[in-house]
């Protein structure tokens, strides 16, 4: 399994959207859909993505988009798709 979903949930700044996706784009991860809210001052981002062609690990890629998230002050999760969806299965 290629895909991922990666979350990002934090208060509204200047440059989210570009620190996470520099970062993907960097790496060969590509982004296959994308949603994005802002109520108020916070935001909530979800991605779907392929890592297919990724040229760092699984854990290298989400422990790196966690870190960059707490440099802007967001958290950043990244969850494989076949774990995302038995987690959320009701």
């Amino acid at each position: 399994m290629n895909r991922v979903i990666v979350t990002v949930v934090g208060k509204d700044t200047v440059g989210i959207m570009a620190a996470v996706c520099t970062y993907m784009a960097g790496k060969g991860i590509n982004i296959l859909d994308i949603s994005q809210t802002i109520v108020q001052e916070y935001f909530n981002m979800m991605m779907i993505t392929d890592i297919k062609a990724c040229t760092v690990p699984f854990d290298v890629m989400s422990a790196d988009l966690q870190k960059i998230g707490e440099e802007i002050g967001v958290q950043v999760k990244c969850q494989r798709e076949d774990i995302f969806d038995k987690m959320h299965r009701i």
